[in-house]
């Protein structure tokens, strides 16, 4: 069993004994972390006054998904982010061919990341090796995209959240719209259905972090905070977790195409995750496969 193993599993003995959630979860992050890792680092971020080089950027872990680069990529870098680090985990299609202009650009950084249930630790490596180089990361998947309703971009967004550590945004599943074959065209062309919004699944989250006020991700969906508070998208400070709190789209929300068309799904399916050694059932389809409203293109 690796450290990394060994060590959440004593974080989570000890963070059981821990009766509020969000404490929990702190402190569950702060043990993974380890203590006088943690004491070290909180020293190391005292004397540095460096400025970082990229205000937002995107962290992500991808497997087999090369077909959908183009789009995500141009879709967050024109509403302002500056940088990609891109966490390869053992990809055996054309993920590093299509990659490739934008690494001899500079936008992408692309790290080969190999083995299993490795979504965590690539979150957690980089935080580490770009701890001092940006001002947020945005932690998220290939096919999830950040869409702010009220800013014309994310980084209009973020200067309301500065006096945070961290920013929650809400989930908003698309369905297949009954697509069975995969067709030509965006995602975002192709799949304009999506889920009541106040459905459960919408509670789930996906956070953008200050790095320099978060040990690590205690999951794909939070983080552990050195300092500071979390705020949800309407800016306040988060007392409870997310799947105990209304999910909110008015401000910014994140689509996730979880499934496509069945086609997809079933690659999806086969292609496996970079957080887990099991495959997707097929019910996975059934529970997020959500077209309650159709709505116009973006």
């Amino acid at each position: 069993m690796s450290w990394f193993r060994v060590n959440k599993v004593f974080s989570e003995i000890v963070a059981g004994f821990i009766p509020n959630k969000l404490a929990r979860n702190r402190w569950r992050g702060i043990l993974r972390y380890g203590l006088f890792r943690a004491m070290r680092l909180k020293h190391r971020l005292k004397k540095d006054k460096s400025q970082p080089q990229y205000y937002l950027t995107v962290c992500a872990i991808a497997k087999n998904e090369g077909a959908y680069f183009d789009e995500w990529i141009k879709w967050h870098h024109d509403l302002g982010v500056e940088k990609f680090y891109i966490y390869d985990n053992e990809s055996i299609d054309n993920t590093k061919e299509v990659l490739e202009p934008y690494i001899k650009s500079g936008l992408v950084e692309y790290i080969f990341f190999p083995g299993k249930r490795r979504q965590i630790p690539a979150y957690d490596d980089c935080l580490e090796k770009h701890r001092f180089d940006a001002h947020w990361i945005a932690v998220i998947d290939l096919d999830e995209f950040i869409v702010p309703i009220k800013d014309k971009t994310i980084p209009d967004f973020l200067k309301r959240f500065e006096s945070f550590s961290a920013v929650e945004i809400n989930w908003l599943v698309y369905g297949s719209g009954g697509a069975k074959e995969k067709k030509s065209g965006t995602v975002m062309e192709r799949f304009t259905q999506h889920s009541l919004p106040e459905h459960e699944l919408n509670r789930k989250v996906k956070t953008i972090v200050n790095p320099r006020c978060i040990f690590n991700f205690i999951g794909c969906h939070e983080a552990s905070r050195i300092c500071g508070k979390t705020a949800d998208s309407h800016g306040s400070p988060i007392t409870k977790s997310f799947n105990d709190r209304s999910p909110q789209h008015d401000v910014i929300r994140i689509n996730h195409y979880a499934v496509k068309s069945y086609e997809e799904f079933l690659e999806k399916r086969a292609r496996g995750s970079a957080r887990s050694v099991n495959q997707r059932g097929l019910d996975y389809f059934e529970q997020f496969d959500l077209n309650d409203i159709k709505e116009s293109r973006i």
